[in-house]
């Protein structure tokens, strides 16, 4: 730590922090302008990620940043891999002695953590954006592996937050059920809220009045993410108003089992009930382009794409689930209808097909909503904070 004194009576601490993650995509995507804010106010950030390759290594350059490589086995579960593991991570730690280590993610929040116990790193604040697959339940519940692995990540999460100093969540929802499974200090959890987005790269976009009401989901094409509802739906409203358009983005999972098919995906878009113009890269012009966002997920942490939706100006309809149910206000914003319900969904999107005012409405009080909550730069004052211990 280097405390910088400007004059005798006022101090700057600058710190140097470690961001620990799984892969470098959503450091270059989520905490870019977190980056940038640190690295602006005179702190080191280095960036510590599995899957670097050249282009990447010098886009975390560019935003200031230190990228490292480490190595952690993502999905596997033996123990004495991830113990050396651990224990690689903790001399890179050791080495380049930060002041701060910020893990994100279920693994890297735990190991991360432990590593930086090993490390001797004064402050570790771990981050769950989100529980994941193993606390996202099916039309039936939880599977016997699902109830497994929540046995097992519980009991990691018991020994490895100890070493924390703060736990953050996204919503209200996951530590109460980390809880049930996991000893937690509750004096160490805080409920921050949405990891926010740079509202001027979202800029409100008043809808299309005149084009056909479109609704759109971005996420992946996995039965956790509500896409079979989606497609079920999609297919009752467009045989009823057949000028209704539905979009689609988001990328097909083949070794997931429980993944839309290629075949199933074909067979929508042959009937013409979807539009899916494969991989896009301007996501936010496809946003701006539709009328209302709808994701329909089985649970998420608090959804960016929401955000963005919110932002650009858009009503929204999603479920009454962990992460989702804190971006809508019923009736509001847009809609929350119960998770696994293709018909509840159809009622809402026939509602606003059918009423265009509701559609413009329920957008402008999003982005008022998003103004008010989504702003990065305001999130990246809460997280300096938190790094220097106010």
């Amino acid at each position: 730590m280097v405390i910088y004194s400007s004059t005798a009576s006022v101090y700057e601490v600058f710190l140097k922090i470690a961001f620990i993650s799984q892969n470098v995509a959503p450091i270059l995507g989520f905490r870019r302008d977190l980056i940038i804010h640190l690295v602006s106010k005179g702190h080191t950030v280095y960036a510590f990620a599995l899957d670097y390759t050249s282009d990447s290594v010098e886009a975390l350059k560019a935003l200031g940043a230190i990228p490292i490589a480490y190595s952690l086995n993502k999905s596997g579960m033996n123990p004495i891999i991830d113990l050396k593991d651990t224990w690689l991570l903790s001399r890179k730690l050791k080495k380049i002695a930060p002041d701060v280590v910020f893990s994100f993610f279920v693994k890297p929040s735990i190991y991360g953590t432990l590593a930086a116990k090993l490390a001797g790193v004064p402050r570790r604040i771990a981050m769950l954006e989100g529980l994941g697959y193993m606390h996202t339940p099916g039309k039936t519940g939880f599977s016997i592996k699902k109830r497994l692995l929540q046995v097992i990540h519980g009991l990691l999460c018991s020994f490895s937050y100890q070493f924390a100093d703060e736990v953050l969540f996204l919503n209200n929802d996951d530590p109460k059920d980390l809880a049930k499974f996991a000893w937690l200090n509750k004096y160490k959890l805080k409920v921050i809220g949405p990891i926010g987005l740079n509202l001027k790269n979202y800029p409100f976009c008043p809808v299309n009045s005149t084009a056909p009401v479109r609704f759109i989901l971005i996420a992946r094409l996995l039965a956790e993410k509500g896409i079979f509802e989606y497609l079920e739906a999609a297919r009752i409203v467009k045989n009823q108003y057949p000028h209704v358009e539905f979009v689609v983005l988001g990328g097909l999972d083949p070794d997931n089992p429980a993944a839309l098919t290629s075949s199933q995906l074909d067979e929508v878009i042959n009937d013409g009930i979807i539009i899916y113009p494969g991989h896009v890269k301007n996501v936010s012009e496809w946003i701006a382009g539709s009328h209302v966002f709808v994701l329909p997920s089985y649970r998420e942490g608090y959804p960016r794409s929401t955000q963005e939706a919110m932002s650009i100006g858009r009503a929204v309809i999603t479920t009454d689930v962990p992460g989702c149910r804190e971006t809508v206000i019923n009736g509001v914003n847009g809609f929350i209808v119960p998770a696994f319900d293709a018909q509840a969904l159809v009622k809402k999107m026939k509602f606003l097909s059918e009423n265009p005012f509701e559609v413009q409405r329920m957008g402008e009080e999003s982005a008022r909503i998003a103004s008010e909550k989504f702003d990065v730069h305001k999130i990246n004052l809460l997280f300096e904070n938190i790094f220097l211990g106010k």
